[in-house]
């Protein structure tokens, strides 16, 4: 299934380390209900891309998404929640953004979103894009043809058409 305009999120866990430092679960449909919410897809933390531009833009942009009736972000990579923490802390992402691992690519496959990166030594990741959610709904979704571009998913691109 490639997720689109108009389709429903599919039910998926997701992890990330709660204050106490503790692996938490968390559905995806628990964090897009009855609110807007604008949804990162990242092949990676720490990787090149994602750290000069994807995360850096929605946190410098995040009073501007709120402007725009955005209630929260959220940032997800194949990655596991340890790593999701330290890479949101070295950002800055503060309570800005939340910072959510897919270690087993379950909401990443049943999206549509994975891509093989296996001969660049990474495996399984996502493709990059930025998805807006309401109410569980998917209402825009900007996905590059390739993990190292960042325009149609950038936080300057996608917030002119929200």
């Amino acid at each position: 299934m490639k997720i689109k305009i108009g389709d429903n999120l599919p039910s998926s866990e997701l992890f990330y380390l709660d204050e106490n430092n503790e692996v938490t679960k968390i559905n995806i449909l628990t964090l897009c209900k009855n609110n807007k919410t604008i949804i990162l897809g990242m092949p990676g933390a720490f990787t090149k891309t994602c750290s000069a531009l994807h995360l850096p833009g929605f946190i410098k942009n995040y009073d501007l998404a709120l402007k725009k009736g955005v209630e929260k972000i959220i940032c997800i990579a194949v990655n596991d929640p340890n790593v999701m923490k330290a890479w949101g802390k070295s950002q800055n992402a503060g309570d800005k953004i939340l910072m959510l691992g897919d270690p087993f690519c379950q909401f990443t496959k049943a999206i549509g979103a994975e891509v093989d990166k296996f001969e660049k030594g990474l495996g399984v990741r996502s493709n990059r894009y930025t998805m807006l959610v309401e109410n569980e709904l998917v209402k825009i979704f900007e996905e590059e043809a390739e993990t190292a571009s960042c325009k149609l998913s950038a936080a300057e691109s996608f917030l002119k058409i929200i």
